[in-house]
């Protein structure tokens, strides 16, 4: 935080494995997949803390991590003149020769980091998520209401529960009564009996509070050792648990129309999803908001350019790109190529994926440095697409960095 101000760390826990988003997660950790066509997952969450004042965070990470620390260390460079970094703390086995079990271990594991930081509050906060979000709106709750915990909320459909750790808070709307992890039957809120507050995986804790809740959980041979299934409801049955509203969360340049977005892009469809909105007239998601940006970097290349006719229509296209073919409603990041003939529709493509010459690629999600020869179908006739490439619950085909088209 400014100087002055309440001495925050940040923690961000950007170890998970993401096996749901195979085969984006083949080659590399969950936060480091590609999104919006120039952004990592993990850039959402640094630019809200950054944007937030929190300017000292550590990154925990463990699987596949190569290219997420690579990004990391390349891309947030903070000002060591006034003491702000932003560092990839990998597993270091502190505690003994064993890797994290769980998000709440991987804390434990880490204590260094706090001890040697000494902030008032650390703030937990996952490294998956789309979304704007303010944390110095949320810390000033925390602050007031002296909770030693205070969790992230938003309202979801009671159907979808079972995806999210529930959160019920109390009469008062804000101590939390009940954490249920991933629940198949939750009671609805007072208010609106077929809606649930979600965790958004984002926390602050009183330092005090969590070192002494990570240390209680050490000693739990039963526990999952997990920030939702453990930490939370620990100290919710203490009373120390509050709930913030997120829906109260307001950032400077929002929109009507992405005020309160949070999408959990944990699978291949919430990802695909995620992108088409993206790509509206009056976007779900603004990308393009100058007041609370988005940071990344994107490395040095042309601007995108269009040639032979090549044209692209309720999309985005990233610098480097060479469209020559037909795009609609799909999102290419830098380098891509477009052959004359191509047919792009309702796509996502990451880095350097090339369609050859009168092939066509419809809903589809294609790694990095893909070739599809020409000629080439993908989408056209899904018994053969099933047989080739992963392909969701919801219809959405998935190639993997590298894989060869047919």
């Amino acid at each position: 935080m400014r100087r002055g101000g309440p001495s925050v760390l940040g923690i961000v826990l950007a170890g998970g494995e993401g096996k749901r988003l195979m085969p984006l997660t083949t080659d590399r950790a969950k936060p480091a997949v590609t999104f919006g066509g120039t952004y990592r997952l993990v850039d959402f969450v640094l630019s809200n803390l950054v944007n937030g004042d929190i300017l000292r965070i550590c990154v925990l990470t463990q699987y596949k991590s190569h290219s997420l620390d690579r990004h990391i260390t390349t891309t947030w460079r903070m000002s060591s003149l006034l003491g702000n970094y932003i560092t990839p703390v990998p597993a270091q086995q502190r505690l003994g020769p064993r890797w994290y079990l769980g998000s709440a271990d991987a804390i434990l594991q880490s204590l260094n980091l706090i001890y040697d930081e000494r902030p008032e509050y650390v703030a937990v906060f996952g490294a998956d998520h789309v979304y704007r979000m303010d944390p110095r709106q949320m810390l000033a709750q925390h602050i007031e209401s002296g909770a030693g915990v205070t969790v992230a909320g938003i309202r979801v459909p009671r159907s979808e529960s079972s995806s999210f750790g529930v959160i019920s808070p109390g009469s008062d709307g804000l101590t939390v009564e009940r954490f249920l992890e991933k629940p198949a039957d939750p009671p609805g809120l007072a208010d609106d009996p077929e809606t649930v507050y979600a965790s958004m995986g984002n926390y602050i804790f009183t330092t005090k509070a969590l070192i002494e809740a990570l240390q209680r959980d050490s000693e739990d041979e039963n526990s999952v050792h997990d920030m939702g299934g453990s930490i939370l409801p620990q100290l919710t049955d203490r009373g120390e648990a509050q709930l913030y509203d997120f829906s109260a969360n307001h950032v400077p340049g929002e929109t009507s129309r992405d005020r309160g977005y949070w999408r959990d892009v944990g699978t291949l469809d919430a990802y695909y999803d995620a992108h088409m909105d993206l790509i509206a007239e009056r976007p779900a998601f603004n990308l393009y908001n100058r007041q609370w940006p988005i940071y990344t970097h994107s490395g040095q290349l042309s601007p995108a350019r269009f040639n032979a006719g090549g044209i692209a229509s309720e999309s985005i296209i990233s610098a480097g790109c060479l469209i020559r073919g037909q795009v609609t409603r799909s999102v290419l990041s830098p380098g891509v190529l477009v052959d004359p003939g191509a047919v792009v529709q309702g796509s996502v493509l990451h880095d350097n994926v090339k369609i050859g010459r009168g092939a066509v690629v419809r809903g589809a999600v294609i790694d990095k440095n893909v070739e599809v020869p020409p000629g080439a179908t993908i989408g056209v006739n899904p018994e053969r697409d099933a047989e080739l490439y992963t392909v969701s619950k919801g219809g959405v085909i998935a190639l993997g960095k590298g894989q060869l088209v047919s």
